[in-house]
C-alpha cells in the first residue's frame, strides 16, 4: 500500500526518533587525529593553509594529544620534520628524530593513548620525494630497506601501530620481516592500501615541509582514475601482513572505500586529508558553509561508506560535537 499508509518523515519529527533510528554511527572512539611534531620547544606554528593547524614541538604534541585524549579520541598519528634533510632520509630512522621522541613522550605522559607514526621518508629527504632517487628515478627496493628500518625505530620508540605511506611494493612486507626479527612482532601495520596521486595534499605538504624539489609522485601513488586497482592493492598489502588498510583520500573517493569494505576482511580506515580540511576550514571562514554542520555531515558520509576508523584534522572538534 503507498500513501498515506507509507509516511517516513514519521521517523523525522524530532531529534530523539532521528537518534533513535540512525543507520550509521560515530564516536569519538572511531577517530584518529593527525599530528606535525617538529624540532624546538614551546614550538606551536600554525600553518597558514590550514588554519587552526599547527607545528607542534614535542611537549605541545604531548599537550595536544592529553586533550585529545581527553575528549574520546583514542590516537593519534604522528608526521615529522626533522633538523636537516638529506638524500637518505636519515632523520626517519634517527632513535632521536621528533617522531620518536615524540612517539616516547606521548607514550611516557598520556594515559590510555595509541601512537601511530607515518612511515615515509618524504618529509625527511632533501629531494621531497617518498624514496631513494637516482637521476630523478625514485627507486622501489632500495627505499624498502630504508621503510624498514624507520619501522623499526618508530616502534622501539613506542609506536603502537606503524602506517606506511608511501607506496613503493613490497613495503608491508619488507616492514613486516623487520619488525618481527627485531622481536616487534606484536606491533600493527596500518597500511596506506589505496593512497591516491590526489590534489587534495597541498596543505599538508606546507605542513610536513615535504614538497618534491621535481616532478611529482604519480610513479607511486595511484591514478585517481582507477578503483578496481584500489582492491588489488588493499588484497596485496593484506597478504603481505598489513593488520589494517587505508584509503586517502576520503571524500572523493567514498567509493573506493565503499568497494575495499566489502572486498577484505580486516579493518578500513580512511584518511579526511589536509586539502579536504582547509576548503571546509576556508568556507566556514568566509561564511558561505555552516562548519559544524559540514563537518559532521562529512564524517557521518566517510563512516557510511564503510571506515572502520578517519584519520581527520577535525577529530577534536568532532569529539567536542558528539560529546554535546
Amino acid at each position: 500500500m503507498g500513501f498515506p499508509v507509507h509516511r517516513p518523515r514519521r521517523l523525522r519529527r524530532s531529534e530523539l526518533i532521528r537518534a533513535l533510528v540512525r543507520e550509521t554511527d560515530l564516536s569519538p572512539g572511531d577517530l584518529i587525529i593527525p599530528l606535525f611534531v617538529c624540532p624546538g620547544k614551546r614550538v606551536r606554528r600554525e600553518i597558514p593553509s590550514m588554519p587552526g593547524q599547527y607545528n607542534l614541538s614535542v611537549d605541545e604534541a604531548v599537550a595536544e594529544a592529553q586533550e585529545a585524549r581527553s575528549l574520546g579520541v583514542p590516537a593519534v598519528l604522528l608526521f615529522g620534520i626533522p633538523e636537516a634533510k638529506d638524500a637518505r632520509a636519515s632523520g626517519a630512522y634517527d632513535a632521536h628524530g621528533t617522531v620518536q621522541e615524540a612517539a616516547s613522550a606521548i607514550k611516557k605522559e598520556v594515559h590510555n593513548i595509541l601512537v601511530i607514526t607515518d612511515v615515509c621518508l618524504c618529509e625527511y629527504t632533501d629531494h621531497g620525494h617518498c624514496g631513494v632517487v637516482q637521476e630523478e628515478e625514485i627507486l622501489n627496493d632500495p627505499t624498502l630497506d630504508l621503510l624498514a628500518k624507520t619501522a623499526v625505530s618508530q616502534a622501539r620508540a613506542g609506536a603502537d601501530i606503524v602506517a606506511p605511506s608511501d607506496m613503493m611494493d613490497g613495503r608491508v612486507a619488507a616492514i613486516r620481516k623487520a619488525l618481527d626479527a627485531a622481536g616487534l612482532d606484536q606491533v600493527p601495520i596500518l597500511s596506506y592500501a589505496a593512497k591516491y596521486a590526489s590534489g587534495f595534499y597541498g596543505p599538508f605538504r606546507e605542513a610536513a615541509q615535504s614538497t618534491p624539489k621535481f616532478g611529482d609522485r604519480r610513479s607511486h601513488q595511484m591514478d585517481p582514475a582507477n578503483a578496481r586497482e584500489a582492491l588489488r592493492e588493499a588484497q596485496l598489502d593484506i597478504e603481505e601482513g598489513a593488520d589494517i588498510v587505508m584509503v586517502k583520500p576520503a571524500l572523493p573517493y567514498l567509493d573506493v572505500i565503499y568497494r575495499v569494505r566489502q572486498a577484505v576482511n580486516v579493518p578500513v580506515a580512511a584518511f579526511h586529508v589536509s586539502g579536504e580540511y582547509a576548503m571546509v576550514a576556508a568556507a566556514a571562514n568566509n561564511g558561505w558553509i555552516d562548519r559544524e554542520r559540514v563537518v559532521m555531515e562529512s564524517l557521518h558520509a566517510i563512516r557510511r561508506a564503510g571506515a572502520d576508523l578517519i584519520v581527520t584534522y577535525f577529530a577534536k572538534e568532532a569529539a567536542r560535537l558528539l560529546k554535546r
